[in-house]
């Protein structure tokens, strides 16, 4: 499946959504919500529709993939690929103030600045001086330099094939010093100082309930956003959010309960089914116990049944996972993901292979396996799938597995702690590159959240971008992703698709892979 699906709405849902809207208010409901919204710092994805909707950096993506001018209106590259030089556009902030090339000369330090906390400073290590900057180095060393208000410039350590598409990831957007540096943790819970430079701004923050957004009027391109209101709201639960949309109470929603996907895949012509680039997993924690033997590790990977996952629980159009990388990316020539081995795992459990590991591990037949906690956020369906794979290993290991779910806000900051056993977690990709699920496991990777540390892996990543033939990288890159995934250390699950739901009323809205609903160009058509 690599396309949007719109089969036919049917006259009650036609009925109950037209004529819902006041003229250029549009109500999308989301089930998370983010815990901060610095597009410098998160790495959440429960923020990118507020980042991807409020922001904006040099460039911006179609729909289609193509890299656009965004904030800067022209740019150069040298003949060696290293050197870029971007003159910028006549842009405003949201408060009417110009951007300025050093506002992004401010932003990219403040990710390398380790004291910034931001979850993603590697992504800017191509740039020279960037990683030293990181360690401790004099950040006036980053090859990053803003010669006038219209031009900034950087240099890469080595030619990035994709750079132009990463410089779409919010930790390459501007954030302005005199707004950050006034309130470090607090501006961007502020609507007064949550100041961006995409096509909307937030006018409400309501916690547990909406965000609510307007028309930014100093966007470059405002004479090209329709919509006057955008409210952003929290529904946790998919099924009460269907409820809404088919009561005509809202206009879209990001998710919909897996046991309706094939009924609205007759009945819907709102139903979309939007392809992502987003692996799900659990994280197995090797510094603790019983998860610090590879055996036990391999056992509980082995012992889960991931077609039956899909089929009968998610009940989607999933992929079952058996590595990190999803397919979709194309190097090369072709799929990065095409002839990838298996790591020992199958798409259906292996129940006799995962018993003989965890005999191998010290506990036949599970006798003696020690007390194990299995942590999760609070939502409904990852709670359904994480209670399938708990009953897998009852009946297929003989282990009893505790289950414990807490809201997303108090979830990750104690992941991020790295105290758990399991956790589930998963990536859903920044830029449409492999690199972006491989860089996570690099030691002392923000996004490393287990702390697994592998020498060969790491010179393998390294290896991986100081290549300048594709192929080269390409093979490096797979070499990193099996040492990671014959150590286990993660549990794949399924690589994702999101389906969800917007009025065909609704034109110009389009979701990226990369998971962002982008709302520019979204018109209601009344």
């Amino acid at each position: 499946m690599n396309k949007l699906v719109l089969p036919l709405m049917t006259a009650a849902l036609l009925a109950s959504t037209g004529g819902a809207w006041a003229a250029g208010e549009l109500t999308y409901v989301v089930n998370n919500e983010s815990a901060q919204y610095d597009p410098g710092t998160t790495a959440e994805t429960f923020a990118a529709p507020i980042i991807g909707n409020t922001f904006e950096g040099l460039v911006r993506l179609s729909a289609e993939g193509e890299v656009l001018p965004a904030l800067a209106d022209a740019w150069e590259i040298s003949e060696d690929g290293l050197t870029y030089t971007f003159t910028l556009r006549d842009a405003n902030w949201s408060d009417g103030e110009p951007v300025k090339a050093s506002d992004f000369v401010y932003a990219w330090q403040r990710v390398l600045d380790p004291a910034t906390g931001a979850m993603n400073s590697q992504m800017l290590y191509h740039i020279v001086g960037a990683e030293e900057a990181y360690g401790g180095a004099d950040p006036e060393a980053i090859a990053i330099s803003a010669p006038d208000d219209k031009t900034l410039t950087f240099t890469l350590k080595q030619r990035v094939p994709y750079m132009l598409q990463l410089l779409n990831y919010p930790a390459f957007y501007p954030v302005r010093e005199d707004i950050v540096s006034a309130d470090p943790d607090g501006w961007t819970r502020n609507p007064d100082t949550f100041i961006g430079t995409g096509p909307f701004r937030v006018t409400e923050f309501n916690q547990g309930e909406s965000v609510v957004f307007e028309k930014n009027p100093n966007y470059y391109a405002a004479d090209e956003v329709s919509l006057d209101k955008l409210t952003f709201r929290l529904i946790p639960d998919p099924a009460t959010a269907l409820a809404a949309m088919e009561a005509g109470d809202v206009d879209g929603i990001e998710s919909v309960p897996a046991p309706e996907i094939p009924r609205l895949s007759v009945e819907s012509d709102a139903f979309m089914i939007v392809p992502a680039l987003g692996t799900t997993y659990a994280f197995f924690n090797p510094g603790q116990a019983p998860l610090d033997n590879l055996h036990v590790r391999k056992a509980l990977s082995m012992a889960i049944d991931r077609s039956e996952i899909i089929e009968f629980v998610l009940q989607s159009a999933d992929t079952p996972a058996l590595g990190l990388v999803p397919p979709g990316m194309s190097l090369a020539g072709e799929d990065y993901t095409d002839g990838r081995p298996s790591f020992g795992l199958s798409e259906t459990a292996d129940v006799e292979g995962a018993q003989a590991e965890l005999a191998e591990a010290g506990y036949p037949n599970g006798e003696g396996f020690p007390e194990t906690l299995y942590v999760t956020y609070s939502s409904p369906p990852i709670e359904k799938l994480l209670e399938a794979i708990q009953q897998m290993w009852k009946e297929n290991l003989n282990i009893d597995v505790a289950i414990q779910a807490t809201e997303w806000q108090v979830f990750y900051p104690e992941v991020q702690k790295v105290e758990y056993q399991v956790a589930q977690m998963g990536w859903g990709a920044d830029y449409p590159h492999p690199m972006t699920f491989l860089d996570n496991f690099v030691t002392g990777s923000a996004n490393n959240l287990n702390n697994w540390s592998n020498d060969d892996y790491d010179a393998a990543i390294a290896a991986a971008k100081a290549a300048t033939d594709e192929a080269e990288s390409r093979d490096a890159m797979r070499e990193a992703e099996e040492i990671l995934m014959e150590d286990h250390v993660i549990l794949p699950q399924y690589h994702r698709y999101n389906y969800m739901m917007m009025s065909p009323e609704v034109t110009g809205f389009w979701r990226s892979p990369l998971n962002v609903p982008y709302f520019r160009d979204a018109e209601i058509n009344e």
